[in-house]
């Protein structure tokens, strides 16, 4: 096959060498062909690209909350590592290779060239295929909530998405006009055509289904949600410490979130994980105590733990690595502070409280309960700034310490006897008309762990009262939404670029005629 006009030689063999991973000479390349088989695979890469950019979009998706992956990878492994880097570089290098692979094939058709892809692609490209299925087979297995985050995040891209994909559509009119009009099937032609034009008019029609709660008026905006300090400022300073509160603090955050545990001689003090081993330098002051439940340990052992080098040691987020030395040095003397210390702060700092007591099915719970209520109650915080998380005896705590908040970690249910004021739940587990409507109930929606500008920016406008974020420091610079369209000015865009990318699919149409 002749290269066509204005393709010259050395354009053309350069992709086809490396599509091919061989020297052709331009003699013999003009007895080549493109054969079914190699359709076949032009078809399959081209597949295993919209495969892989389909994993990048989930992988940018899942950052948001690949701190609780680190944490789960540790309790297995007890090795800590970012795993996030580790996956987009991985992303990074598929979806690399593919594109690659695919811009090389689109200049070879459009050069008039054979696709006669190597066998090395081929292999590499199935390698890539199972990779990204084993990646998405696992998400659905271990990490299934992510599925329903991939809703949420389409509100904030699906306008975006709809532009980027009908550009890619309409850049693909060039190449497969010049395959078009090469191949002598008819059938072929006929049936390429009509694929094309369906998805395009389904591309084009598309917006009709796009809804985000971000396309509405300037004036139609809520108030900016409040931030709750997830276990205080996790990127700032070590979690579930008074430094951590007190970063939090800064970040203007108007709840303290933590974890509440009770030790074996009755102090409540702060703690997530029901084992020491994360979060303080147990293995290297009690080795042969490690593995022990947190609760087991008294309160003299447990201050002599050291429970901020850990945060200097391991860089649970990349924040770790900008503190300045002051900070450093802060965060080695932090100790594991007790129920009534953080009261006492979050009192000083005018700050409300919000805890789970840990752990729930701990035989002496009820013990705990009542350990911690006599802490609150002697501690001379105002009752109103305690916000009481845990579901087992409720209905003790109100009776004990009716000003306690409670907030409550579900959905109201039909014919409740005692209205929801505040909930507490994952950010995946309420749609924006929810929010809306729990908004126009007054009852206070707290969602949980929100730490990406776009994803604060999509419950922003849908109305949510506030959220819980390792990231304070970041939301809090937030003035605005990251995106925000009146429907007027949207229709426009719609309009706009449909009316655009129709032109140049006709042009390159009639161009390459």
């Amino acid at each position: 096959m002749a290269d066509p006009p204005g393709c010259c030689h050395p354009c053309a063999t350069c992709p086809l060498c490396l599509y091919s991973c061989h020297w052709v000479a331009p003699k013999k390349r003009k007895g080549l062909k493109t054969s079914k088989c190699d359709c076949s695979w032009f078809l399959f890469l081209f597949c295993v690209f919209l495969f892989a950019l389909v994993w990048l979009y989930f992988a940018i998706i899942i950052l948001n909350d690949f701190h609780n992956f680190n944490e789960f990878i540790f309790k297995q492994t007890k090795l800590w590592l970012d795993w996030s880097l580790v996956l987009l570089i991985a992303t990074a290098t598929l979806i690399t290779y593919s594109s690659v692979l695919l811009v090389l094939a689109l200049c070879l058709q459009l050069c008039g060239q054979p696709l006669k892809l190597h066998w090395l692609h081929k292999t590499l490209l199935i390698l890539t295929a199972l990779v990204v299925a084993a990646a998405f087979t696992g998400l659905g297995i271990k990490w299934a909530e992510e599925w329903r985050s991939a809703r949420i995040s389409l509100q904030a891209t699906g306008p975006f998405l709809h532009i980027g994909i009908v550009g890619g559509m309409t850049l693909l009119a060039w190449p497969l006009a010049s395959f078009i009009y090469r191949t002598r099937n008819k059938g072929l032609k006929v049936f390429l055509l009509l694929v094309y034009c369906a998805v395009m008019v389904a591309l084009y029609l598309a917006p009709l289904g796009i809804t985000s709660p971000c396309i509405m008026e300037e004036n139609q905006l809520p108030t900016k949600p409040a931030l709750v300090g997830h276990r205080g400022a996790p990127m700032l300073a070590p979690e579930n410490t008074l430094m951590s509160l007190h970063k939090a603090v800064d970040c203007h955050v108007q709840v303290f979130e933590t974890d509440v545990m009770v030790s074996a001689d009755g102090v409540p003090f702060l703690m997530h994980d029901e084992e020491l081993t994360r979060t303080t330098n147990v293995h290297a002051v009690f080795p042969e105590r490690a593995a022990l439940n947190s609760t087991a340990f008294n309160w003299t052992d447990l201050q002599q733990l050291d429970a901020g080098s850990w945060f200097l040691e391991r860089r649970p987020f990349p924040t770790v690595q900008s503190l300045s030395a002051g900070d450093r040095y802060q965060v080695t003397k932090q100790r594991i502070p007790s129920l009534e210390q953080a009261l006492e702060a979050a009192k000083q700092s005018n700050i409300s409280i919000m805890f789970d007591l840990r752990p729930e099915n701990h035989s002496d719970y009820q013990s705990f309960v009542n350990a911690t209520l006599k802490v609150i109650l002697r501690s001379g915080i105002p009752l109103q700034q305690v916000l009481w998380l845990p579901d087992g005896f409720r209905e003790e705590v109100k009776q004990q310490a009716p000003g306690v908040q409670q907030v409550y970690g579900q959905k109201r249910l039909q014919n409740e006897k005692e209205p929801l004021l505040h909930v507490n739940l994952p950010y995946q587990d309420m749609s924006s008309e929810e929010i809306r409507q729990y908004r126009q109930d007054n009852i206070s929606v707290n969602l949980y762990v929100v730490n990406q500008p776009w994803l604060f920016s999509v419950l922003w406008c849908a109305g949510v009262s506030s959220v819980t974020t390792n990231a304070c420091q970041v939301l809090k610079e937030m003035k605005h939404p990251i995106w925000l369209l009146p429907s007027s000015t949207y229709l426009m865009i719609w309009i706009v670029v449909d009316c655009v990318s129709l032109l140049v699919i006709l042009w390159a149409f009639l161009l390459l005629k």
